[in-house]
């Protein structure tokens, strides 16, 4: 290819066709990134195509995240053309991108936490609740129970919760759906008496962290854990049919202590 060694441009000129500012070409050059080709007599600054080309380079790879120490130690590579150049910046790209969609994901996994009164950072809440969205339904939560007491409670008191409450909470949790999984494991009747001590757990642990929970309230929780498929799914992920197991535990639990 027969390069252009005639075009001139001035430092108000490569300014304009890049959009950046000759302030920024100025610095460029003093720290030897991009030294025009040539200089008229009075001093003034002249750039060649070829310099052209090379403020392209420069910027694609600024706009990939890299610094002028790093773009400058690959323009000293030798043999590297305008083709090898444009795979190394989609390969930048690419990987600054997913590094993006990952810090835009918990931030919004952040912020939807936020609204469900979980006032974590984010990575206190990675911490917390690691691969799990605290926030996955908050949406749908809010439509169907946001002008209800026992959500407007919910989301009072656990506006107030730090990580240690919440590593807490969720400890109690698992130790509670471990003692359930475990009773159906182990052949305990649904309406036996540890079951019944294990559905009362479960009662009281919400009715302490996150809203008054009656009998009556809890069956209709209970309810849920057998007619929505995500509650299904996260009980017998754990142990096949505890759903179920829960849902007659907690109902039998209720009765005794209704009646």
């Amino acid at each position: 290819m027969t390069v252009d060694t005639t075009t001139r441009y001035t430092v108000s000129d490569l300014a304009r066709m890049s959009g950046v500012t000759a302030r920024t070409l100025h610095h460029y050059d003093s720290i030897g990134l991009l030294v025009p080709s040539g200089r008229t007599d009075a001093g003034y600054r002249h750039y060649s195509t070829a310099d052209a080309d090379r403020l392209g380079q420069i910027l694609a790879y600024r706009a990939c995240g890299l610094g002028l120490a790093e773009i400058a130690s690959i323009l000293q590579e030798d043999g590297l053309g305008r083709a090898d150049h444009l795979r190394r910046q989609l390969e930048l790209l690419d990987d600054r991108i997913a590094r993006m969609d990952t810090q835009r994901a918990t931030l919004r996994r952040a912020w939807e936490a936020q609204q469900m009164g979980i006032n974590l950072d984010p990575e206190e809440i990675l911490e917390v609740f690691g691969d799990t969205d605290p926030a996955q339904y908050a949406q749908e939560v809010q439509e169907r129970w946001g002008d209800t007491e026992p959500y407007l409670e919910s989301h009072r008191r656990t506006s107030a919760y730090g990580k240690d409450d919440w590593t807490r909470m969720r400890a109690e949790a698992d130790a509670i759906e471990g003692e359930l999984a475990a009773c159906l494991a182990s052949g305990a009747p649904s309406d036996g008496d540890r079951a019944a001590a294990a559905a009362e757990r479960h009662r009281l642990h919400i009715d302490t962290w996150f809203y008054p929970c009656s009998h009556e309230m809890q069956v209709a929780l209970a309810e849920m854990y057998v007619a929505d498929p995500r509650f299904t799914a996260h009980y017998d992920d754990r142990r096949p049919g505890l759903a179920a197991y829960v849902h007659d535990a907690i109902l039998a639990n209720a009765l005794g202590h209704i009646s």
